[in-house]
């Protein structure tokens, strides 16, 4: 017996989860996860330059 997932299981499992949400309720999921893993670096960005900001003000005085 074959471990594991196969390529039709996969598919399976896609057709299931279209037929059950909708394509355009799962197009509107996709968009909604871009743009919290967008704002989720920009803001991890932002925060290391504030540090190495803070970080260099502190080394001047």
């Amino acid at each position: 017996m074959l471990s594991g997932i196969s390529p039709w299981s996969i598919l399976l499992i896609l057709i299931i989860v279209v037929v059950l949400f909708g394509t355009k309720k799962l197009r509107n999921i996709g968009s909604d996860l871009g743009a919290a893993m967008k704002s989720f670096k920009k803001s991890s960005r932002e925060d290391t330059t504030t540090e190495k900001n803070i970080d260099d003000n502190n080394k001047k005085t």
